[in-house]
Parts: structure tokens; sequence; C-alpha cells
């Protein structure tokens, strides 16, 4: 079997494959294997409080495992069963003919959906040197420069001039947006 990439409606990516996978079942379709929404767990600290959610990796897109006919097209009974589900696009390919996943990518894709929990990690969107200001807190609309990024605790060490001299302050990721 390979894999493949199919085109949903934003935001119903998990409808669509629990959808896909009662059909097939119920169908009796052989030749569909695992029908996968990768996400990636990510933790989001605030006020202190740590809280880990599901993202999407790919938003708009489910992945399946099928075997194609000789031709390298989908069979007739999976195509039809695809095709009358409700906020589904289109196979990514050309002229109707889908385009397997190259293994590399496969390797990737089923790699970051099946991390545990545990490794969930913090996402900062700030590089060192960045030029940020500070949204909330004592320091309220001063700007500065990233000096430093610590993820596992979610604090970005900023650089800030108070008084015509530069101070360090350690601030949660959320509080500072890029300028």
């Amino acid at each position: 079997m390979q894999w493949f990439v199919l085109r949903v409606a934003s935001n119903k990516e998990e409808q669509v494959r629990d959808t896909l996978s009662r059909k097939m079942q119920v169908e009796g379709v052989k030749s569909v294997g695992r029908i996968m929404v990768p996400f990636e767990q990510v933790k989001r600290i605030r006020g202190g409080k740590q809280r880990v959610f599901k993202r999407k990796l790919y938003p708009g897109y489910v992945f399946m495992e099928l075997n194609l006919q000789e031709d390298g097209r989908i069979p007739e009974d999976a195509f039809y069963v695809i095709k009358e589900t409700l906020g589904v696009g289109d196979f990514i390919g050309t002229e109707g003919v889908p385009t397997p996943m190259r293994d590399t990518d496969v390797a990737k894709m089923l790699k970051e959906a099946e991390k545990p929990e545990e490794t969930a990690n913090i996402k900062v969107e700030f590089s060192k040197g960045d030029v940020v200001k500070i949204r909330e807190g004592a320091f309220e609309n001063f700007e500065g420069a990233v000096d430093s990024i610590d993820e596992e605790r979610g604090i970005v060490r900023v650089i800030v001039t108070i008084f015509g001299r530069s101070t360090p302050l350690d601030i949660e990721y959320w509080q500072i947006e890029k300028i």
C-alpha cells in the first residue's frame, strides 16, 4: 500500500477521517488501509499554567493508504465511497491519477504524528535578535531585542533600554509580539 494526500474542507479533517473509516468498514472496501490526520502536541503556558493541546500538522489534508489498480487509478468501490463523502475534495495528483507520497515524506509524517504527549513542545515564534514589543505586564509597550529563548519553560529573555541602560527581562513568550 502507498500513502496518498486527499484535500478536504478546512476544519473538517477529523470528521472526514471518521466518516471515511466508518464507510470503508461498512462497504467492506479492502483497498484502503489507514486514514490519518496528523497532529502534533504543543504546550502552551499562560500565567504559569501549562496546557497541552493538539495542532494539525497539515490543515486541509487527510492522508490515506491505498492499493491502486494496475493503471494507477483508485479502485472503483473506494473511489465512490471517497467522492460521496461530505467535505472531500480531490487527491493530489495529475489528470485524475493520484500521486503517491515519497517514502521520506511518509516517514516524517508518521514520526511526527506518533510522538508521545510527553515530548510536546512550546511553539515560540521568536529567534535571537528579533525586535519585539512587550504586550503585557509591568513593562508593557517597552521594545527590545530577543537575547535568548528557554523553550522548555516558555521564557524569552528580552534586552530593553530602561533609563539609558540595557536591562535583561525574562518574559513569558505570549506576553511579547514581533514588531
